[in-house]
């Protein structure tokens, strides 16, 4: 018997949305066992499945484990899983996965620091990142300039930017002397920096940025920059209930289990700069 819909296994392995596999497989680029596929196709154990020519690697939906690591990304890494440039990747610092991979889950430009989460469950990072879902990011934003009232007024409203109106779901001031200033906002969406944008529009600039939450995840206080800490079940089940997925008896870390902070080989890696500072303690 087979398992689940072709579009369905290509979405959870992490190629797309399923509506985008849909097309790559209209568009003949997809085959299981030889044959080309077409949209309704089944797959299960033991089929080859071929997208572009490239073998992927079919496990069953219930028999993968769901993983979930949040990573506190320091400032200077990019988030790419390579760089024509040579510069240090979220990648290079994750534990290694055997057949599966790390799938990141939104971004964070390269001067921005803080909460990165990655899955191996393609659905989950599709669904977390969907404007459609509402996920709720948080930041702490250091901003340089005099922010008035009816700045505060405009960014909550809405700004219309060069792809479309966004505004903060909450602003508020946290403290800060002379020109710099930490304020925590909220928001729904996760456009190309949104936050840096929405400042920006008001002649501020923003000096220091580090996301403190996505969705039910929030950054925790010890953990330190360049670092990861896995999720455990009951963690990864809430964030996946948010995005009407439904929990696997395989989650993960069990239920109450302590999460485990990775220790990283020492390996060589490029000059950045890094930062133990918290920032969310909103200093001056």
């Amino acid at each position: 018997m087979k398992d689940e819909k072709l579009q369905k296994a290509l979405a959870r392995l992490g190629l797309g949305s399923r509506r985008q596999m849909e097309d790559v497989i209209r568009e003949g680029r997809v085959s299981v066992n030889g044959q080309v596929a077409t949209i309704g196709d089944r797959v299960g154990q033991g089929d080859e499945i071929r997208v572009d020519g490239r073998q992927l690697r079919y496990t069953a939906e219930n028999e993968k484990r769901r993983r979930v690591l949040m990573y506190y990304k320091p400032e200077g890494e990019i988030c790419s899983s390579n760089d024509p440039e040579g510069r240090p990747t979220v990648f290079e610092r994750l534990p290694p996965l055997s057949h599966d991979r790390w799938i990141m889950v939104g971004r964070l430009d390269i001067n921005s620091t803080g909460l990165l989460l990655f899955t191996n469950d393609g659905e989950l990072a599709h669904r977390l990142m969907h404007p459609s879902n509402e996920i709720e990011r948080e930041y702490a934003v250091r901003v340089m300039g005099e922010v008035t009232q009816d700045m505060i007024n405009n960014l909550s409203k809405g700004v219309e930017l060069e792809d479309g109106l966004a505004k903060f779901d909450q602003i508020v001031e946290k403290g800060g002397e002379g020109i710099n200033k930490w304020y925590q906002v909220k928001l729904k969406e996760g456009k190309n920096r949104e936050v840096r944008r929405l400042f920006e529009s008001q002649g501020l600039k923003v000096s220091r940025l580090l996301r403190i939450r996505y969705g039910s995840v929030n950054l925790p206080r010890e953990l330190r920059t360049g670092r990861y800490m896995e999720l455990d079940r009951k963690e990864i089940d809430i964030l996946a209930n948010m995005v009407n997925l439904h929990p696997r008896q395989t989650t993960g870390l069990n239920t109450g289990a302590k999460r485990r902070q990775e220790r990283l080989e020492k390996k060589p890696l490029k000059a950045r700069r890094a930062t133990n500072r918290n920032p969310r303690k909103f200093d001056k």
